[in-house]
């Protein structure tokens, strides 16, 4: 009894489809009549998107089943393709290198995004929309650092690097941030369990040395 093993079959060109689908072209290839083929190679595409529901998912267009199925006749399958046919150079043209940005982030642990969005706040012209995104300007950037960084970065700095990022041009005063801790961070870190339930109450959480901060509530009046 001869065994068949998969080392003396002919190699797979797209393994993501299988060998399956690699018999089934190579059997498209024999059929003498080119409309014949053509009705066969359209009932495969759609058993292709049938049997690999990933494929059907993740392809941007139907011209990419085409393409594949060229290939793995090895560019022998002659039929009415509803697109152009691949060459051959395909398999071997390299990808369009993509440059990497030249600008500088002056601040590496608060990101890029943080200058773009300093550049927006300086658009602002009314003074209590400045105020506020100052505000939330430390918010993301409090929340950025300690992202990366265990230690706590101070109000003080924060404003300090906004100054520096708006040239001067965005500053608050650093009793009013802590006195109302403004620049809380977003995300709060879960608490532990033997910190559940604590003496800390509704209004606020308590932080070391019994001292109690209030909730940060932007749709808080100034004046409550």
């Amino acid at each position: 009894m001869a065994f068949d093993y998969n080392s003396q079959r002919p190699h797979i060109i797209l393994k993501e489809y299988g060998r399956n689908v690699q018999n089934i072209v190579d059997y498209i290839r024999t059929v003498p009549d080119i409309e014949k083929r053509t009705e066969l190679a359209y009932t495969l595409i759609e058993l292709i998107k049938q049997l690999n529901p990933t494929v059907r998912e993740t392809v941007e267009n139907p011209q990419r089943l085409w393409d594949d199925l060229m290939i793995i006749a090895d560019f022998n399958l002659d039929v009415n393709s509803p697109f152009p046919l691949p060459e051959r150079d395909i398999l071997f043209k390299k990808p369009m290198r993509l440059p990497y940005p030249q600008s500088e982030v002056r601040f590496r642990h608060y990101g890029k995004n943080i200058e773009r969005l300093v550049k927006e706040a300086l658009k602002k012209e009314d003074p209590q929309e400045r105020e506020e995104a100052v505000i939330y300007l430390g918010k993301l950037m409090k929340t950025f650092y300690s992202a990366w960084n265990k230690e706590v970065l101070d109000d003080s700095v924060i404003l300090k690097d906004i100054k520096l990022m708006s040239d001067g041009k965005l500053s608050m005063n650093i009793d009013k941030v802590r006195e109302d801790n403004l620049f809380e961070k977003l995300y709060r870190e879960k608490k532990k369990p033997y910190q559940q339930g604590g003496p800390q109450g509704k209004g606020g959480h308590q932080g070391r040395g019994g001292r109690h901060f209030k909730r940060f509530n932007p749709h808080r009046r100034r004046d409550q």
